[in-house]
């Protein structure tokens, strides 16, 4: 299995150098879509026969040490998710017209790199390997995010993103240094199995968990480390911004699961819980709120990426809790509710995106305010974004319910059997996770109520039709495994079974069948089966009792609707006989209510409204201002402290040899004296 595996992983290289040298998009998608199918069928077939356990080595790498290679059930998990979200995107990318142009191998090239980059992430089994695969994954989509190097968006997302990426970078390094540092004599022994049989304690152990959480934190996009997500999926291309949000994410917390949860060893203290439930709960409050006040609807979904992700690290959070204080079945159940969002978060995001794109190809526009009745014109697609909009509002018996139900019974088990501090904290943790749940959903509703509903706002809009067969069949299959994983949840949780086992220490298939999930034994649990039956019987009810009282008959006979009340404004033009859309409520019209309540106190917005006097002809003007809280408390502050030192550094050109020596010589003492501390710790 390994070595088909590599084999693909050199098609994906292959592919990538022929695109360099001309293939065009019409033969680079098809292929890229080929091979993530067939690494999905394996990854799944590897899950259902169960992990060998065995190691491959390639003929490079440090010397002695080969890159090495293996397939466990946690790296063959998140491979099928880098795989299902890259078919799904290289679909799209089939069904959409791509013309030539100059910047064809530039923009062709680093697509199928960034697949085998995640893929060679999640497989490696030794630092040097994943190291190299996740900053491989980083240049590549940096290259992407680029996909119009002219747009000065562009330029800024792309200087933002490589910031974040090199931070990434200078984290996780120093973390496999500490991890490896005691495992060689010559050479520190980088592979897993040497890092695993002398897992670290003390101060070592909590800085490779803070760099851990800093490194991949920054790249799965955890609050305050998230301001690249919302400035660099706009500017890629839908179909890339697909792959970010849905796998690349995922590969960034597959890392920090290897570290926590794998490498560091079973023994964990109940602190380290802290950093990964703090910045889980400020993810998803802050992540649900913005995606209420976004008007672009690839910014918005950035912003519901950032949500989820923080609730994939609160219930990571649990699992710590739960494991530092001998709850062995609870620490694997928050373990498996993570897991199992994260590839519900994969299927349902990367519908989104796809569904977003197809919107913007068709309409025009990525703004809400210039689309609008897009389900009467490109239903299949609407119907699928209101499928995925639904599963990432955790509606029943959708997928994003069952493990955000999942997650929510983890963290209200806990106050029962930990310490009075962390009860308070998890109540806490309890009601913001609430409060995120109820912000996505209102921003789902928002979007799909004006991207999609009501009439168009524009003629692009009016004309709209639906993309590509491919496109299609692509956000068909995301929709239905978004109702059949709701429906079976079960199914997923019994192929991680394995890799909960060796992280968690406990079966979960005692708690989870196929059918319906249990936390505790005095609870009803959740049976997902059933409440899809009652569900659909009452919309069925409810359909029927409609039909029955407005008369379908009646309906019919009504010849054309009557103009729309424009509230006494000047007759609409001539494309929009029946009401100027513009009339129809905005996506800042649903956007104020919750901006008023929570904006001002945690986006700091100002609404300001400039109406002219009785008599004055200019016109009135609203002005809106809000700002991302983490640049203010952390990226404006780092900027001033960069401005400083530069300032400082630039007085090194006055300096006279004899200065620039005495500086050199106290740099070689301090450095002296860190190594020798060192050696006494």
């Amino acid at each position: 299995m390994l070595i088909a595996f590599a084999a693909l992983l050199l098609l994906f290289v292959l592919l990538a150098g022929a695109a360099a040298f001309g293939l065009r998009a019409r033969h680079v998608y098809p292929a890229c879509l080929i091979l993530c199918a067939l690494g999905g069928v394996l990854a799944l077939a590897a899950l259902l026969i169960g992990p060998d356990g065995q190691t491959l080595t390639l003929p490079i790498g440090l010397p002695g040490q080969g890159m090495t290679l293996t397939a466990d059930a946690l790296s063959l998990w998140f491979l099928l998710m880098v795989f299902v979200s890259g078919a799904a995107s290289s679909a799209y990318a089939c069904g959409i017209e791509h013309k030539p142009t100059p910047n064809d191998a530039a923009l062709l090239m680093p697509y199928p790199i960034f697949i085998a980059a995640m893929a060679l992430t999640v497989l490696a089994a030794d630092g040097l390997t994943l190291l190299v695969g996740f900053e491989a994954m980083s240049l590549a989509s940096w290259a992407l995010v680029l996909a119009k190097p002219e747009d000065p968006d562009s330029q800024r997302a792309g200087r933002l993103y490589l910031l974040m990426a090199g931070m990434g970078a200078l984290c996780l390094i120093p973390a496999f240094g500490l991890m490896a540092a005691d495992s060689g004599t010559v050479m520190p022994d980088l592979r897993f199995a040497s890092i695993r049989a002398l897992p670290l304690d003390g101060w070592k152990a909590a800085a490779v968990m803070l760099l851990a959480v800093i490194g991949a934190g920054s790249k799965a996009g955890l609050a305050p480390l998230h301001v690249w997500l919302p400035l660099a999926h706009p500017a890629a291309p839908s179909h890339v911004s697909a792959l970010m949000s849905a796998a690349m994410t995922k590969v960034a917390l597959y890392v920090l699961i290897r570290i926590v949860f794998d490498l560091t060893g079973p023994a964990s203290p109940q602190w380290w819980s802290l950093p990964l439930l703090v910045m889980g709960a400020t993810s998803a409050v802050l992540g649900a709120l913005r995606a209420t006040q976004e008007n672009d609807m690839k910014v918005l979904l950035a912003c519901s990426t950032i949500e989820n992700i923080g609730l994939i690290a609160a219930a990571l959070g649990l699992a710590l809790v739960f494991r530092a204080t001998d709850q062995t079945t609870l620490a694997t159940l928050a373990l498996g509710a993570a897991l199992l969002h994260a590839f519900n978060h994969c299927i349902f995001k990367t519908l989104l995106f796809l569904g977003a794109g197809a919107a913007q190809h068709e309409g025009g526009n990525r703004n809400m305010d210039m689309l609008g009745g897009l389900l009467s014109r490109m239903p299949v697609t609407g119907w699928c974004v209101i499928v995925a909009a639904a599963a990432a509002a955790a509606l029943p018996p959708l997928n994003g319910f069952a493990s955000e139900w999942l997650i929510l019974q983890s963290a209200l088990a806990a106050p029962r059997n930990v310490g009075l501090g962390f009860q308070i904290l998890i109540t806490v943790l309890v009601a913001l996770l609430a409060l995120a749940a109820a912000l996505a959903a209102a921003a789902m509703v928002r979007m799909v109520g004006v991207a999609f509903l009501g009439r168009p706002r524009m003629p692009r809009a009016a004309g709209a039709e639906e993309m590509g067969k491919p496109v299609r069949i692509a956000m068909m299959t995301l929709a239905g495994a978004c109702v059949v994983l709701g429906l079976l949840p079960g199914l997923l949780l019994d192929l991680l079974d394995p890799a909960l086992k060796a992280l968690g220490g406990a079966h979960v298939s005692p708690r989870v069948n196929a059918v319906s999930m249990v936390m505790a034994t005095d609870a009803y649990g959740y049976v997902p089966l059933a409440i899809g039956a009652v569900l659909a019987l009452c919309l069925l009810l409810v359909w029927r009792t409609v039909m029955r009282v407005a008369g379908t008959d009646q309906a019919r006979t009504i010849p054309t609707p009557a103009p729309a009340w424009d509230c006494g404004f000047i007759p609409p033009p001539r494309h929009f006989p029946f009401g100027d859309p513009q009339t129809q409520y905005s996506a800042g019209s649903f956007a104020q209510p919750i901006r008023r309540m929570l904006g001002r106190t945690v986006l700091d917005a100002h609404e300001q409204v400039d109406m002219p006097t009785p008599g004055d002809t200019r016109p009135a003007k609203y002005t809106l201002r809000w700002h991302d809280p983490a640049f203010r408390l952390l990226f404006d502050r780092i900027a001033a402290l960069h401005a400083h030192l530069a300032r400082f550094a630039d007085l090194s050109r006055h300096l006279t040899i004899r200065h620039t020596l005495g500086v050199v010589f106290g740099a070689l003492i301090a450095l002296l004296v860190m190594i020798a501390v060192l050696e006494r710790l």
